[in-house]
């Protein structure tokens, strides 16, 4: 018996003899850890935020493989937990067949897709374009040396989509900029494999890069921590990093997962779905950190620059083309 079916079976085995009489959210992280610090320590912190302000509880899982996705569903379902939030694309397709069978649970993905939304699902999705635009922008501004780096994680049209915004937003600084791209591999495990960002952001280095754009997870970790080591800057991503490495990562492009999680557990009952939900400047889901560890980085002139594109983009005076457009992006090969 694995830890997580001890732990969901002991999950079950409680709701049903209290008789699941208060229904507490339960939440799936992607694989990659709860503290990845990144995308899915986002979402533990939203847990965390609706824990302390409603003074609720939750329940979560770390997965180790994917095979576990269905039955953490099928456990947290049957023990009476609602809603059950999910990070991550991959789990998408799974949880539309399995609320199928629980209609009185609501269910919530971050970050995938479903071709025919089921009436008790909720996608929440991000614009991460917009937000790679304004940290693009500030690499630009920031490059000694006219060459950019972007590490993604797994290789799919949702990093893509990040890589692509990256791209507009340094060539709308330096249309001659040269922007150096890999992507850490083609499965999950490219979302934690710090060894490779090293190696990735040494490879980048060695081509030129003074400044590398993190979008790959817990690799990210091993990006930030090499880019420091050779004294460049970095870019964090989802969470704000700019701690891990004060005056060496330049920023960090904002997901937050953390408010999707916390919005979806505060509803609780009264959560809406049956649909899509795409966060973006507008909405504060996406967006760039500055705080005291990057803002001797951050000139007053860079910072009205970028607060002025936020504002174009907000207004639609600034279009920030999607890769989902056209699976293309027009400022880079990705």
């Amino acid at each position: 018996m694995t830890l997580m079916q001890k732990f969901l079976g002991a999950a079950a085995a409680l709701a049903l003899t209290t008789g699941a009489a208060i229904a507490e959210p339960a939440l799936i992280y992607d694989l990659g850890g709860k503290f990845d610090k990144s995308f899915n320590e986002a979402a533990f912190n939203g847990a965390e935020r609706f824990a302390s302000e409603s003074g609720g509880g939750y329940k979560d899982i770390e997965l180790q493989s994917e095979a576990q996705r269905e039955q953490a569903l099928r456990r947290f379902a049957e023990a009476g937990f609602n809603p059950v939030v999910t990070t991550g694309f991959s789990i998408a397709s799974i949880l539309g067949e399995v609320a199928k069978d629980y209609p009185d649970t609501k269910f919530v993905n971050i970050d995938g897709w479903l071709p025919e939304v089921p009436a008790n699902v909720q996608l929440i999705g991000f614009q991460e374009h917009q937000g790679s635009y304004l940290v693009g922008m500030l690499a630009a501004m920031s490059s000694k040396s006219g060459t950019i780096g972007f590490i993604g994680g797994m290789d799919i049209p949702l990093i893509r989509h990040f890589g692509c915004g990256y791209a507009q937003g340094a060539k709308a600084i330096n249309p001659d900029i040269k922007i150096v791209a890999n992507m850490t591999g083609t499965t999950p495990s490219a979302w934690n494999d710090p060894v490779k960002g090293s190696e990735l952001t040494k490879a980048q280095i060695s081509q030129g890069a003074d400044v590398i754009y993190a979008a790959a997870g817990g690799t990210g970790v091993g990006v930030l921590q090499t880019a420091a080591d050779e004294d460049i800057l970095s870019i964090g991503v989802d969470s704000n990093q700019n701690h891990m490495h004060p005056g060496k990562v330049l920023t960090s492009m904002l997901k937050r997962v953390d408010v999707a999680v916390f919005n979806a557990m505060n509803a609780g009952a009264d959560l809406q779905t049956g649909g899509f939900t795409t966060l973006g400047l507008a909405e504060d889901g996406v967006g760039w950190a500055y705080d005291d560890n990057n803002a001797p980085l951050i000139t007053d002139d860079m910072k009205s620059a970028v607060e002025d594109a936020r504002a174009k983009i907000i207004s639609g005076d600034l279009d920030v083309v999607a890769y989902y457009a056209n699976d293309s992006c027009p400022a880079h090969d990705f």
